[in-house]
């Protein structure tokens, strides 16, 4: 039994989750586990300890009370609509420019700043460099969005400690969201080792100089996470609300739409529209190299987030996954020319990280997905009942204009 990929019973996830991933004597993974709290918890005593929580860190007097990291995506809207209104903190809004930006996410990180008034800072790394980092990333770890992930993860960090605003707000933790990697009720907070195993795939900043790479410290240092001791003088501490609040992206992000104008889109490898709008690569290209390392990409986050929460049975979310899952890339063609490499050198790069567990090269630099001899110990049938799965679209990623990456934009009209 030890070689078979188990699946869950329930959702879709398998036993090859890069976040590590349990199951039960029933076939049930630790993610469908740990979602089952949200029906169980009492989120106003959650949200009352979140309450007591902040309260020290509320200043008053036009300061900044915390620090909120934002894009012109995901959760941002709803984020800063908790911090802001109904926390009644004073936020400082920080955003790290991946230069892979959509002009609707320019658009909706504009609303995001009018409709909060809020002060956003920005961090804009020099394209040049980002471009080495990138480059090195790829053809090592067969990522290219290292530099993306390290740099939305750490100036959050690097601002608490600048501006002495020891508190950070994030939105949810993925490996509770997905995995069921904690309860809501340990109440786990942003560290180093979380970000470095996790969001980095345990590649810091300073693993990037090697003797067999270019960079140099001076290449880096903007994405060196800060020492221990300047986060143990500062108190910084960083907070998810998905802890305190019971988590629902689809429920929150129409209700951003309704309230604060947040703009949608269709996407061509996934059902949901409102996830990752901002950036022309998460969805397409960077979706395509999970698909390759790991056998599912982000249809399937998706699918098993609606199955979990009652909006999608497990045979039409395996439908949906079918119908998006190996969809041909979009803007990959922007990418290369960005980068400056063809689409032909791309693709060796590619292969060279296929995860061989779930591909076989049938002819030279042809691949085919194998059929995973997949071991589920119980064929469960958790969802009765089915509820009709709407996604709204109410824009376009590139809102009538060129499909071109915008490096620094100024808005567009809200």
């Amino acid at each position: 039994m030890k070689n078979e990929i188990q699946q869950c019973s329930k959702c879709l996830y398998t036993s090859l989750h890069p976040l590590g991933i349990t199951f039960n004597n029933e076939g049930v993974c630790s993610g469908c586990q740990i979602h089952e709290e949200k029906d169980s918890l009492d989120w106003n005593d959650r949200f009352q300890a979140l309450k007591k929580i902040i309260k020290p860190y509320q200043k008053g007097k036009k300061q900044y009370d915390c620090i909120v990291p934002v894009t012109g995506a995901n959760d941002s809207h709803y984020i800063v609509h908790v911090v802001k209104n109904i926390l009644k903190l004073e936020p400082l809004l920080v955003t790290y420019n991946k230069y892979f930006n959509t002009p609707l996410g320019i658009r909706n990180l504009a609303n995001l700043r009018i409709k909060f008034d809020c002060d956003l800072l920005t961090q804009n790394i020099n394209p040049h460099l980002v471009k080495k980092i990138t480059k090195h990333t790829l053809r090592k770890y067969g990522s290219f969005y290292w530099p993306c992930l390290a740099g939305q993860t750490v100036f959050p960090v690097q601002t608490a400690i600048r501006y002495k605003i020891p508190l950070i707000i994030w939105g949810a933790h993925q490996g509770i969201e997905q995995v069921g990697m904690f309860s809501h009720l340990h109440e786990v907070e942003m560290t180093r080792r979380y970000r470095k195993d996790h969001d980095l795939f345990g590649v810091e900043a300073e693993d990037l100089i090697t003797d067999f790479s270019t960079l140099t410290e001076g290449d880096i240092w903007q994405y060196r996470y800060p020492d221990d001791g300047d986060l143990h003088l500062e108190g910084v501490r960083g907070i998810y609300l998905g802890n305190y609040i019971r988590w629902d992206p689809k429920a929150q992000h129409e209700a951003m739409i309704k309230e604060f104008n947040y703009k949608s889109s269709k996407f061509h490898r996934t059902f949901d529209t409102y996830d990752h709008v901002d950036c022309y690569n998460f969805m397409d290209l960077h979706d395509h190299i999970k698909f390759l390392k790991n056998g599912y990409s982000k249809v399937t986050d998706h699918a098993c987030r609606e199955i979990r929460h009652k909006r999608l049975s497990r045979k039409n979310a395996l439908k949906l996954v079918k119908k998006f899952e190996n969809k041909k890339l979009q803007f990959v063609n922007q990418f290369c020319e960005w980068i400056n490499i063809d689409k032909i050198g791309l693709d060796f790069i590619l292969n060279q990280h296929r995860n061989r567990l779930i591909w076989d090269e049938v002819e030279p630099n042809i691949y085919k997905k194998k059929k995973l001899n997949l071991f589920t110990k119980s064929k469960l049938n958790h969802i009765e009942n089915e509820h009709e799965l709407e996604f709204l679209k109410n824009s376009s990623i590139n809102m009538s204009s060129d499909t071109k990456y915008i490096t620094i934009g100024k808005g567009y009209p809200l």
